[in-house]
């Protein structure tokens, strides 16, 4: 076999598993297929679930399936099977969102969120990491580190609590209830990116994102780590990106708005 055909067959599916990030068009290294994803994506919700205390508070449970609701249509991704729910836990000021669209929110954002707008920023975000794949990505990541040439299907197979857990970190899920773990740096910054992209579409003013972050900042008391020592892009860090995409993301804005 000729060298550059060898080169070539080697190439050839690293090539396949890079595909483009919407919005940004980044290319990204993701092996796992979509079927394997949805279905540890699911497990996960449903095991987190099984142990939270969901929301008995109506409005605003149908204002986070009305929030999610919008931004999902004009996502990339409307076909998903999206499902909200709202779990009550008033120290706990997060979100996620699992491949296929399964989101939830901690009712302790809410305070911060005030509003649909506010809560759009932070559900577009999270919608936007599951989008992206930022969890397959860390979790292929993950596949060739820990379990070696094996393919998901067979470790699935064979080794369904370590393939389990292997999914829950790299969907950023702690082991504990309300513990949600971030993303790296760059997909944190990228799915700022795309969900403001998203909440313009679906008709919140993307302006409203920094105003979060403002508040998030001033939430956090200061206790927020040094930005070289944490995951998550430093408030001050993630407002002056959010300006820089500003002017774009009020041009979908105004053009979705009514």
């Amino acid at each position: 076999m000729k060298k550059s055909h060898a080169l070539f067959l080697l190439a050839a599916p690293l090539l396949i598993a890079c595909p483009k990030v919407p919005v940004t068009n980044r290319m990204s290294f993701n092996i796992v297929p979509e079927s394997e994803e949805m279905t540890l994506g699911l497990q996960s919700y449903q095991q987190i679930l099984k142990t939270a205390k969901l929301s008995t508070n109506t409005a605003a449970v149908a204002m986070v399936r009305r929030v999610g609701e919008r931004i999902a249509k004009v996502s990339d991704r409307p076909d998903f099977a999206w499902e909200y729910n709202l779990i009550e836990n008033p120290k706990t000021p997060n979100a996620f969102c699992l491949p296929g669209g399964k989101v939830a929110v901690y009712s302790g954002i809410l305070p911060i969120t005030q509003s649909e707008a506010g809560l759009a920023v932070v559900l577009g975000h999270e919608i936007a990491h599951a989008i992206a794949k930022h969890g397959a990505e860390r979790m292929s990541q993950g596949l060739l580190l820990s379990l070696g040439q094996e393919s998901l299907s067979i470790a699935m197979r064979n080794k369904p609590a370590q393939t389990q857990a292997l999914a829950m970190q790299a969907f950023g899920l702690g082991a504990t209830v309300g513990a949600v773990l971030p993303f790296g740096r760059k997909q944190e910054s990228e799915a700022d990116r795309i969900g403001l992209i998203y909440m313009a579409k679906a008709g919140y003013d993307p302006r409203e994102a920094v105003a979060f972050w403002r508040r998030m900042d001033a939430a956090s008391q200061g206790g927020a780590p040094p930005e070289f020592l944490s995951t998550h892009p430093h408030h001050d860090t993630r407002v002056t990106n959010l300006q820089k995409w500003m002017a774009d993301a009020v041009a979908v804005y105004n053009a979705n708005k009514n």
